[in-house]
């Protein structure tokens, strides 16, 4: 049999084509980033070929390197996965997903039969507590995150971009002094998500109100009580349209046509490495098929 250069050069090289990064890669395989350089180097002196172009602070996979990393990735996640399950002792996959519940309720669980079907043996554990991406590693495997940007250490992926919304009672249009313009929001309460701080400024410039100040801002960490208590006429919710949408609320109204676009999207995020993991990598697959708008 011809002989094969070593796994350990095999895997520095997969984790830097994948990151892009020798520190990021370093960091993943708890190796100087020396050491691993000398790994990438040793499989290159191997092949007899550069796999990589440099670049100030990055490195880019050339022709060669792309061609070997789409022969090799996946037979090093095969051997990863085979490892994984004679060390489990089970069949059972599980992943330990950080989320919010307003996301878990509306757009998540809805799906979440499906994903049973096509992968039985993968099971969730739910952790809804707040930041969940400085835990990842640490408690969780993986978290969908409500955020503008996402710390580019991390693998990362946009799952939506949407508008802020106006919400509010619907006793606010039907009542005897309807709200029509904007500038009646002045006398009302503004209800704020924790995670998304800026959509309340966002909409006052989209709106031309810049100077505009509402009676008060009262800030919450659910997006569930927050869509309440604008139906119960404690405030108006400045959220975004899916979560509006999807919460088919008759009680709930949009108010006005301004068109804002929405500064936050929620992101499918982990460690790098952490893909190479047949949870994770299973549920990311279908996250995206099943749940991401197209072409986000």
């Amino acid at each position: 049999m011809r002989r094969l250069p070593p796994l350990t050069a095999i895997e520095a090289f997969v984790q830097v084509a994948r990151l892009g990064s020798i520190k990021a890669a370093a960091q993943e395989l708890a190796l100087s980033p020396p050491a691993l350089s000398r790994r990438v180097q040793a499989l290159e002196r191997f092949i007899g070929k550069p796999l990589f172009e440099r670049r100030h602070q990055a490195v880019v996979l050339n022709m060669d390197g792309e061609r070997l990393l789409a022969q090799i990735a996946p037979a090093i996640d095969s051997l990863s996965d085979a490892v994984e399950t004679m060390t489990s002792g089970a069949e059972v996959l599980r992943l330990r997903l950080g989320i919010l519940p307003l996301f878990a309720s509306q757009r998540l669980f809805p799906k979440l039969g499906e994903l049973r079907i096509k992968h039985p043996e993968l099971h969730l554990d739910i952790d809804t507590a707040a930041h969940g991406v400085s835990r990842l590693g640490d408690g969780l495997d993986a978290v969908i995150a409500l955020a503008r940007e996402i710390d580019p250490t991390l693998y990362a992926r946009r799952l939506d971009r949407n508008a802020v919304y106006v919400i509010g009672s619907r006793t606010l249009i039907e009542g005897p002094n309807p709200i029509t313009r904007p500038e009646q929001l002045a006398g009302l309460t503004a209800l704020v998500h924790r995670e998304m701080p800026d959509t309340f400024s966002a909409w006052r410039r989209a709106a031309s109100l810049r100077d505009m100040e509402p009676l008060a801002i009262d800030h919450f960490d659910s997006g569930q009580l927050m869509l309440e208590a604008a139906a119960q006429g404690l405030g108006i919710a400045f959220m975004h349209a899916s979560h509006f949408e999807d919460a088919r609320d008759d009680r709930l109204v949009r108010l006005f046509d301004i068109e804002v676009e929405s500064p936050y999207s929620y992101w499918f995020v982990c460690r790098p490495r952490a893909l190479t993991q047949k949870p994770v990598r299973l549920f990311h697959d279908w996250l995206i098929e099943a749940v991401a708008e197209p072409g986000v």
